[in-house]
């Protein structure tokens, strides 16, 4: 399964800890929008192409 984590806000322990469990069986791909070099079109070409989408 392809998963995708949108991190809103800098990365906490719980969602760290999720990610890596998953990672262990599944195509993970983290996103942190406070980045400033994010590129929203990349974003949401990534939301239509996961099959599980969680927003932090």
């Amino acid at each position: 399964m392809k998963i995708l984590h949108i991190i809103n806000e800098g990365l906490s322990p719980l969602p760290e800890r999720i990610i890596d469990v998953q990672s262990r069986d599944n195509e993970v791909r983290v996103v942190e929008l406070s980045k400033k070099d994010i590129s929203y079109e990349s974003v949401i070409n990534d939301i239509f192409s996961h099959d599980r989408v969680i927003s932090w």
